[in-house]
């Protein structure tokens, strides 16, 4: 529009209407003043240059300003130093690909799988060794989120897993054996499979399914006089836990069984698929009795698994009605005790839709993993399940807390300071906490 009006007021200038004027009156194009139009058309002039010149401002402050992407690539660029740019090989920069890591671990002796300062944790052993084998950069090891780094699961304390997923940037060409050499045996990668870009281990999961392992001693009648090593778990107490695993099934409020955690908070709701208790089995080279309850849910909450076997071996072992469970699904607060870490494991991932989509593309690899099984039960055995065993029959965690048991009250409970308390500020929503 400014420059229509421009064109305007020259042709007007230009080619003002001629008046017939005495000669005498007419005075030199030097002296005469300027016209109203003229200085409209020079103040219109002066106006687009001004815009012209605030438009150069803005674009030079847009290229100088910080750019957060650039920084996380700062350690593939070429450096700043114009001499070292002399020597720079292009062929040298990473190239890096959204991956997967599948891997397994033994956390009997960790505090769970997330990073944590001054602790020991799986991904702090897993951080190190991948930056040994420069799998990832410095920057990255101090900062994993710059490598989109995702875990599928947060295990807690002492608990393991069979498999756990970890999302990640990582260049191409890697060594799986090198980097399991400088891993303790108690962690062990499977595999690293290629994922597409916008992959997110945790985001992307539909289900997890854990197990307990536990003695069957835990299944008898409080006050009957049983052996755990001569203990054989009959058929009716087998059926009775298979029944009382039942009642958890389908979408429930867990707001009793964590911490926290308030009735109306949507995020206690949480879908259960199965619930079931496998036959028991004595592990090699002992005289126990050993069971294994599975468990499938779309996500789990802090301790809640553990709350849910608590509570199950509460009511098998008759210290409680069968009712008790029914009623912690509603608003009423009630204690509900907390198994042991020991027995429970991340057993698998799942993540059918994203196996439907891209499964078969082509370019992506399936997440069915029937690949490594092989592997993983074969770790599974040596790793987690006879360190279960071991540790169990070596600190009976299992049999002391079940002597505490009786003094659990299951009765509804007043509103305490606990339940009132703030959430962590670093909790990163509490899915899979387990």
């Amino acid at each position: 529009m400014f420059a229509f009006f421009r064109r305007a007021l020259v042709v007007s200038v230009v080619n003002p209407v001629r008046i017939a004027q005495p000669a005498a009156l007419a005075l030199s194009r030097s002296s005469r003043p300027l016209s109203f139009l003229a200085q409209m058309a020079e103040a219109v002039e002066q106006k687009i240059a001004d815009g012209k010149s605030r438009h150069e401002d803005r674009k030079r402050q847009k290229q100088d300003r910080y750019n957060g992407a650039v920084k996380k690539r700062k350690w593939e660029d070429p450096p700043a130093d114009p001499d070292a740019v002399k020597n720079f090989d292009p062929a040298s920069r990473v190239k890096k690909r959204k991956c997967i890591i599948l891997m397994g671990y033994s956390g009997v002796n960790y505090f769970g799988m997330q990073r944590n300062p001054g602790t020991k944790t799986i991904e702090e052993e897993l951080l190190v060794a991948m930056l040994k084998n420069e799998w990832i950069s410095d920057e990255a090891f101090k900062q994993p989120q710059q490598i989109q780094f995702q875990r599928a699961a947060r295990t807690d304390k002492g608990v393991s897993a069979a498999t756990q997923v970890v999302s990640i940037k990582l260049p191409e060409n890697l060594d799986i054996a090198a980097l399991n050499k400088d891993l303790p045996e108690q962690i062990r990668v499977f595999a690293v499979k290629r994922v597409t870009k916008g992959f997110n281990s945790k985001s992307n999961c539909d289900a997890r399914t854990y197990t307990y392992t536990l003695p069957t001693v835990a299944f008898a009648a409080h006050g009957e006089e049983v052996s755990v090593e001569t203990y054989r778990a009959p058929e009716d107490r087998i059926q009775k836990v298979q029944e009382t695993l039942k009642l958890f099934e389908g979408t429930k409020n867990f707001h009793n069984f964590t911490s926290r955690k308030e009735f109306i908070d949507p995020s206690v709701k949480r879908f259960i698929m199965s619930f079931e208790c496998e036959a028991p089995f004595v592990p090699e080279g002992t005289t126990v009795e050993f069971a294994t309850i599975k468990i499938k849910g779309q996500s789990f909450m802090l301790h809640q698994i553990r709350k849910m076997v608590g509570l199950t071996l509460a009511v098998v072992r008759g210290l409680t009605p069968p009712e008790t469970i029914t009623k912690a699904f509603e608003e009423t607060r009630y204690g509900v005790p907390t198994a042991p870490g020991l027995g429970l494991v991340l057993s698998r991932i799942h993540y059918e839709k994203y196996n439907v989509r891209y499964g078969a593309d082509g370019c992506h690899e399936t997440l069915d993993f029937e690949q490594e099984q092989d592997q993983i039960q074969s770790f599974f055995r040596e790793h987690i399940a006879s360190t279960i065993v071991k540790t169990e029959l070596a600190q009976r965690s299992m049999v002391e807390w079940l002597e505490t048991l009786p003094l659990h009250s299951y009765e509804p409970r007043e509103e305490g300071e606990e339940w009132r308390g703030k959430r962590k500020a670093d909790d990163e929503g509490d899915d899979d906490d387990e």
